[in-house]
């Protein structure tokens, strides 16, 4: 399944800057408001060093990992949602991405205009959250006009439509984003419906400097209590890091880079498995000497719902999964070992797919 990811955030906050490093699709990245106009679309890898391991055991004609679409979407201002800036535009990019990347500022440089003239990542993100409530209680508040009209029928399905939308618009209009709220089962139905910008998952990314990528700084630490009690994953990235990690090819040298500066790993990574926890998802393997690949599926699929991630005919004509457990591959060396040793499993309809397996399907059409 293909996830796809928008880049979110006020201008100058370092949402270009972070995406150029993030995909190298070399975004225009400047010194001031609405230097992104139409989104730029980028794909990202994803790293995993699951999948390298199984490469190098089994040698493939060809590996293929899974990968992201980044959406740098325009930088929105108060009163976007009555058309203010971009902001109409920037709205409705944000309904066709499957989560939201949030970053907000959280670092001093006089040489780069805030658009509000201070650092305030709490307002930062208060804005933004207010600007998607107001488009969304435009949205509930036209389904509500339409749904009271059809309730003056009379019918029991229409009256409970209507109480669920004033469920949803009770929530908006106490400034709460509805990914945030427990709302009857009929309303989360109806909320699956309109798809509002403040029901899809948000990660927030805080821009720091360099100095602040360990441990973070007054800005990340007054922003944590701002979402205490908030679903959403939260990581601190520095984009001038990862825009110089980009420009390192040499693997040694990235390595070199990130050792001097403490670091492990580049926030990509971060990101990345933040993203895949954010939607629940995970990652299955199929593995032969024509193919490696690397696959994504929401937690909790079966067997035949990721076979169809492959080719709907093989979730059709399912039979049944041979599954290897990723540490058997590693501990055995190769499927034929772990065959041997008893250690391969032959699955059903009903098996739910684990994080790392490595799945061969049989199936008839």
């Amino acid at each position: 399944m293909a996830l796809k990811c928008g880049i979110v955030g006020l201008p100058n906050v370092g949402k270009s800057t972070l995406f150029n490093a993030l995909t190298s699709a070399g975004a225009l990245a400047a010194n001031y408001p609405f230097a992104t106009k139409e989104p730029n679309v980028g794909i990202v890898t994803v790293p995993d060093q699951r999948l390298d391991k199984l490469v190098s055991l089994i040698n493939p004609k060809s590996t293929v990992a899974t990968t992201i679409e980044i959406v740098d979407i325009a930088g929105l201002i108060k009163g976007a949602s009555q058309g203010e800036g971009l902001g109409n535009q920037f709205l409705a990019n944000i309904r066709e991405v499957d989560a939201i990347i949030h970053v907000v500022r959280c670092f001093d440089d006089g040489q780069i205009v805030h658009v509000d003239g201070s650092i305030d990542p709490v307002r930062d993100r208060e804005i933004i959250d207010t600007e998607l409530i107001l488009k969304d209680l435009e949205t509930v508040e036209k389904r509500l006009e339409k749904l009271r009209k059809a309730a003056k029928a009379g019918t029991k399905e229409a009256k409970a439509a209507v109480e669920a939308a004033q469920e949803i618009m009770d929530v908006l209009s106490d400034g709460t984003p509805v990914r945030l709220a427990q709302v009857s089962d009929s309303a989360h139905e109806l909320l699956g419906e309109m798809m509002l910008l403040t029901s899809k998952p948000v990660l927030f990314v805080c821009n720091v400097d360099e100095g602040s990528v360990l441990e973070g700084n007054e800005y990340t630490r007054a922003f944590d209590q701002s979402i205490e009690g908030d679903s959403s994953e939260r990581v601190i990235i520095s984009a001038g890091i990862e825009a110089d990690i980009a420009e390192l090819d040499d693997p040694e040298d990235r390595a070199e880079f990130l050792s001097d500066l403490g670091l492990s790993e580049p926030g990509l990574y971060k990101m990345i498995r933040a993203s895949y926890t954010l939607l629940n998802l995970i990652t299955f393997f199929t593995a032969g000497e024509k193919e490696v690949r690397a696959w994504t599926v929401r937690q909790g699929a079966r067997a035949p719902q990721a076979a169809g991630v492959i080719h709907t005919d093989f979730e059709t004509g399912f039979i049944r999964a041979e599954v290897i457990k990723y540490d058997d591959m590693v501990q055995h060396g190769s499927e034929a070992a772990v065959k041997e040793v008893g250690k391969m499993a032959v699955e059903g309809k009903e098996y739910v797919v684990q994080d790392g397996d490595i799945m061969h399907f049989r199936f008839n059409v």
